[in-house]
């Protein structure tokens, strides 16, 4: 049993930046895949990026391709998530979550592990 919280969320200019953490707790961390999800008001959450056990492989959506970097720091018990060049359309809640898995995963319901979000505004 892994919990999670996030944190860094916040109001951020266009084209600014925001790094969100993501804290977890149980001593078998480094076996989950993390991944970070998003929803928007009236849309469905969705996938936007996982990084392995080990750190080596990860996985962003389109969307975010170039300008959201995943990370891990297994020996702080925290997963990042780096956000740069942030457009309007990334306003939403911010979760982070974990599985325990060999592989990336993508799909919200492979995941049972949640946190309770972090708001990330992208406003002028």
């Amino acid at each position: 049993q892994v919990q999670l919280a996030e944190s860094g969320g916040g109001l951020v200019q266009p084209g600014g930046s925001l790094r969100l953490s993501c804290a977890a707790s149980g001593r078998t961390f480094s076996s989950y895949v993390m991944g970070w999800f998003r929803q928007a008001p009236g849309k469905e959450r969705e996938f936007v990026a996982a990084i392995t056990w080990s750190g080596r492989s990860s996985f962003n959506t389109d969307s975010v391709k170039g300008r959201f970097t995943i990370s891990r720091d297994n020996a702080k018990n925290t997963a990042y998530l780096q956000m740069d060049s942030l457009k309007p359309d990334d306003t939403a809640v911010y979760y982070c979550a974990a599985v325990m898995s060999p592989r990336i995963v993508t799909m919200t319901y492979e995941y049972p592990y949640w946190g309770q979000g972090t708001q990330v505004t992208v406003s002028s």
